[in-house]
């Protein structure tokens, strides 16, 4: 058996890897979220723009080509190789910018959209992150990632209405394009190369597990949740900074209200989660950030023409945004099958990615056809399907996931290990993968004997 590296901390490719990851995420990243508090703004002087429903499906465009290609990106850069992949897909995200940037109506824009959607490279960048991390890091290398998101989108809402000041939506555009190619940089001279590329269970989908995946009710729970949830954020940025400029508040001072909105959600959410995690009582916060959104989304319905009631309404949204968009990956990985774990993560990603193009397109109609406070009533009701579905979630297992290389070996002595871990004081579920030569355990978040089970993968 190969020899377990007990090192607690990241190497430094280790570390190189995930912060040039990190970063082209944020970096594609940052000019997505940028236009969301401008773009229904600057489509009232695009010729076709004041058609809500022309400006929800830009916005949601990008998700609906994203969806369609994630998981085959993925799959292609198993077999063409991992940068390839991703170079090519930011390569076309930056052709769909300056398509955007350049665009004289909204119909070039929507095109554009969908051509930034179609460089669907996460899956890629997941599988390559794999690639280049211990197993035993992973899952700290894709907290960075996750991090790098979220911070994106939090700088994005402040700093979207100034630059826009600044260089316009075009502009903007432009500016995604150029950060894309600099992102191909990062791929090219900071990311190592890996020694060897693989499919990992963890981090990949896989066709064969889908099936099990797609049958799971606790699992469906959740990627109904990711989809409702992006749904509602899509559809509230067709109506809300235009109903901020109708309410009063010009576009320049828009920051005003995101700044204080986005720093006192934080200052809620992160309390909360600790809280859920260290007391096993996730599934009662859980369930409170989506009755939370849902008083949120029915705040926005009532008060769409006050600016103090956007503002109140809008803190208490994203409270609960960022406390759901922390908590589902991380329920996800609590509640799937162990060796299914990237095809999971797979299929959320797709959920999310078709709910901002069913809430970009659907707001939009519904702003169109029938008023702003319709697209918060649509919200309302999204909400109040996923907290009947929250409510008879089972509770999510106080448990983590830990995961060893342990060397490729012979099917039958990779089932002898299975059953050796899985007696062992804490483990809830043992998984040792033959071919990628990986153990994988489910474990309880106190009492797992983690010294029986080292000297079970690295007997003397």
């Amino acid at each position: 058996m190969a020899q377990l590296d007990l090192s607690e901390n990241m190497t430094r490719s280790e570390k190189r890897a995930a912060s040039g990851l990190a970063a082209i995420f944020g970096l594609r990243m940052l000019g997505m979220f940028l236009i969301l508090p401008v773009f229904a703004l600057y489509a009232e002087h695009l010729p076709g723009g004041d058609n809500h429903t022309l400006v929800g499906l830009t916005l949601g465009m990008y998700g609906l080509t994203q969806a369609v290609l994630m998981i085959p990106f993925g799959m292609a850069s198993d077999r063409i190789g991992r940068k390839k992949v991703i170079i090519f897909g930011l390569l076309v995200f930056a052709l769909g910018s300056f398509v955007a940037a350049a665009a004289s109506d909204i119909y070039w824009t929507i095109f554009g959209r969908a051509l930034q959607g179609a460089g669907a490279v996460s899956a890629a960048v997941t599988a390559l992150l794999a690639d280049l991390t211990r197993e035993e890091h992973r899952t700290k290398a894709m907290a960075l990632i996750g991090s790098s998101i979220g911070l994106t989108f939090a700088v994005s809402l402040v700093a979207g209405p100034a630059l826009n000041t600044l260089i316009g939506v075009p502009g903007i555009f432009a500016l995604t394009g150029v950060l894309a190619l600099a992102a191909i940089w990062v791929v090219r001279a900071w990311v190592p190369d890996p020694a060897d590329s693989h499919f990992h269970a963890d981090a990949e989908a896989n066709p064969a597990r889908l099936a099990d995946v797609l049958k799971n009710r606790q699992l469906l729970r959740l990627d109904f949740g990711i989809f409702a949830l992006h749904a509602a954020q899509m559809a509230m940025f067709v109506v809300v900074p235009v109903a901020l400029k109708n309410a009063g508040l010009p576009a320049v001072h828009h920051w005003w209200v995101y700044l204080p909105v986005l720093l006192g959600s934080f200052v809620l959410m992160v309390p909360a989660i600790i809280y859920g995690e260290k007391r096993g009582r996730m599934k009662l916060v859980f369930i409170g950030g989506v009755a939370t959104m849902l008083l949120a989304q029915l705040g926005l319905a009532l008060g769409i023409g006050q600016v103090w009631s956007i503002v109140g309404a809008l803190f208490f949204y994203f409270v609960a945004f960022n406390l759901l968009e922390a908590s589902l990956p991380s329920l996800i990985s609590k509640m799937a099958p162990v060796s299914a774990k990237g095809t999971a993560m797979g299929v959320y990603n797709t959920a999310q990615a078709l709910g901002l193009f069913f809430g970009g397109a659907f707001g939009g109609w519904l702003a169109q056809h029938h008023g702003f406070a319709a697209v918060f009533v649509f919200c309302v009701v999204l909400m109040a399907l996923w907290l009947g579905a929250a409510l008879s979630m089972v509770p999510p297992p106080a448990i983590r996931t830990r995961m060893f290389r342990v060397g490729a070996m012979p099917a039958d002595q990779a089932d002898l290990l299975r059953s050796q871990l899985a007696g062992v004081a804490g483990v809830v579920e043992a998984v040792v993968l033959a071919e990628e030569g990986v153990a994988m355990l489910k474990v309880s978040l106190q009492g797992w004997d983690e010294a029986r089970a080292r000297s079970l993968l690295e007997p003397a």
